[in-house]
């Protein structure tokens, strides 16, 4: 369905139900599709346990252009949707323009920033999940030699790369890391073949793990490392089960209980900023049947206790955001 038709759709369902004394809430999804396995679709998953467990509706539409955000925040602020929540940084301009125009409508960013009385942030300290996969991928690593693809070339990707990076030196500091951008244009979140491309290249080089922090074109790279022998990390959703037994594990970003929470506030939402962490597990790494035979009970013993001592302070994260640099890679 076009963004168009969709739109259209989700005004007629609004004038419907003109009159109900609930405001219904949107979800607006980020270039690389609903179902993209990973960020977007982690939201989609949130959205839609709120609606099973209340029996409520959501709105939605998913981008197809830049030129879209705004127009999309637009209609559904005049549609009385609330609270609209978009997925990813690149909504921040749209929602600084149109916020201001509906006081009245709670917007939410997650992954982007906003300072406005009517808007929420949503942040993660991904850096802590991926240092976590990163200690992971260096214990199972025979080669010494790992990687890491990571979509669109942001601040917000290289602070995964970073985690990722401090992570295997931990564990082994002679290691080596090939660290690769899929572009730098919104297109780098949905490109499986591109990130198929960087996956046999990396494995050229030697990795024999790599991490993938690249939306849907990391699609690509967890196929690719399941084809060609090696193991993969997948990332913002459980990823595990797409290749079982080929997926080291995942590094968690509860994109869907962000999105859930918002959606059970509903109108009485208060704006501000919320930072999802280890400690309140926003961010983890994910353990279930499809790679339980991969990970030993030692592994996991070494990457939790390193949990611990990051969320009692005694271990501090880089995260490459705060300074643009990183003491284990670079860029």
């Amino acid at each position: 369905m076009t963004f168009m038709k969709t739109l259209m759709g989700a005004a007629a369902t609004i004038a419907l139900t003109a009159g109900m004394s609930l405001a219904e809430p949107a979800l607006i999804y980020d270039l690389g599709g609903k179902f993209d396995k990973s960020f977007n679709e982690s939201a989609f998953n949130g959205a839609q346990r709120w609606a099973d467990e209340t029996g409520g509706t959501f709105k939605e539409v998913e981008m197809q252009s830049e030129a879209q955000r705004e127009q999309a925040l637009r209609r559904f602020a005049e549609a009385g949707l609330n609270p609209i929540i978009t997925t990813g940084f690149a909504f921040s301009s749209a929602i600084s323009e149109v916020a201001p125009d509906y006081p009245d409508t709670n917007f939410v960013t997650v992954d982007g920033w906003v300072e406005l009385p009517n808007v929420h942030v949503i942040g993660f300290t991904e850096h802590e999940g991926s240092y976590l996969v990163g200690m992971m991928a260096a214990q199972a690593s025979k080669t010494g030699t790992v990687g890491f693809i990571g979509g669109m070339d942001i601040p917000l990707i290289r602070k995964f790369a970073c985690g990722y990076a401090q992570g295997v030196k931990a564990v082994n500091p002679d290691a080596t890391i090939i660290s690769n951008m899929t572009g730098t244009t919104p297109s780098a979140w949905n490109d499986p073949v591109k990130g198929s491309e960087l996956t046999k290249a990396q494995i050229a080089q030697g990795a024999d793990i790599v991490y993938a922090a690249a939306g849907g074109t990391g699609v690509g790279v967890l196929q690719t490392a399941a084809d060609e022998g090696i193991l993969s990390i997948g990332v913002d959703s459980n990823q595990n089960y797409l290749h079982p037994g080929k997926v080291l594990t995942s590094m968690l970003k509860r994109v869907d209980v962000a999105v859930y929470e918002m959606m059970k506030a509903g109108e009485n939402l208060k704006p501000g900023i919320q930072i999802l962490s280890l400690a309140n597990d926003g961010v983890g790494y994910a353990m279930d049947e499809h790679n339980a035979s991969l990970v030993s009970a030692d592994m996991q013993a070494t990457v939790d206790a390193a949990k611990a001592r990051i969320i009692a302070g005694d271990l501090v994260v880089h995260d490459y955001t705060s300074d643009d640099s990183c003491p284990a890679l670079s860029f």
